[in-house]
């Protein structure tokens, strides 16, 4: 495989460094203005504040050149296959694709690219089951997990396979997406932040994030491997964005 060129490492470095403070700094501080200052009544704005932080590394990637359609589109389509995805297996409460398919977008095109389907994904998909306060969260949750596969991919330390795909997606499932949901839970419905508060978020929600990780283990199982096949050809056939 033919070596990148170093000025093209560097800009990938330049922008991954640049998402990375703003989806692990900038956007729980917007957060926590939310729930602080604005008293988790604004989750619309809050939940758009996010979308638009995500659209600026994302950008980068079009620094000396202009963006093609088809290049959004594939985003934009994982996004709607993971609200059609959570929309299907609304009747299984926690068992659904969200995460397998953010996990495949991330791998696929890019750290930048898996938080845009995953937040958008979240945003959108509650126009069906229910704005409000935690739709920031969730929003974050997926994001923040199809960002981590496609920095663990890049860096090699993800391989494309189907065994480190779904312990992934499994380990995710529960304690990154199961362990902010659960603390947000607390956050927003109990009237003190303490260990016995927390202990009982967690405690009451760990079989649903079984579940969850569960599921995103059987989707990506059964999915990863012919859609991270399919994305590819579309690439190659493309000329699409390279992660």
């Amino acid at each position: 495989m033919p070596q990148q060129p170093l000025n093209s490492r560097r800009r990938w470095n330049k922008r991954t460094l640049f998402a990375s403070l703003l989806i692990l700094l900038v956007i729980p501080a917007t957060m926590l203005l939310g729930i602080v200052v604005l008293n988790d009544r604004k989750y619309y704005f809050i939940s758009l504040l996010i979308i638009l932080y995500t659209l600026i590394p994302f950008a980068m990637v079009f620094e000396r050149r202009k963006p093609q359609a088809r290049e959004l589109i594939v985003i934009a389509v994982l996004a709607a296959i993971a609200v059609a995805g959570r929309s299907a297996f609304f009747m299984l409460p926690q068992f659904k694709p969200v995460l397998a398919i953010v996990i495949v977008a991330g791998v696929s095109l890019g750290a930048e690219a898996g938080f845009l389907a995953g937040a958008t994904a979240g945003f959108v998909s509650n126009f069906f089951f229910g704005q409000g306060p935690w739709t920031p969260w969730q929003m974050f949750c997926f994001g923040i997990v199809g960002f981590l596969a496609g920095l663990l991919f890049k860096e090699g330390r993800l391989k494309r396979s189907r065994l480190p795909l779904c312990l992934f997606g499994g380990l995710s499932a529960l304690v990154i997406y199961g362990g902010i949901m659960n603390f947000s839970t607390v956050s927003m419905a109990a009237s003190a932040l303490n260990a016995e508060t927390l202990l009982a978020a967690y405690a009451s929600g760990f079989w649903f994030d079984m579940v969850h990780a569960a599921a995103t283990v059987f989707f990506l199982f059964v999915l990863a491997r012919p859609m991270l096949e399919k994305l590819e050809r579309v690439k190659t056939k493309y000329g699409l964005i390279e992660p």
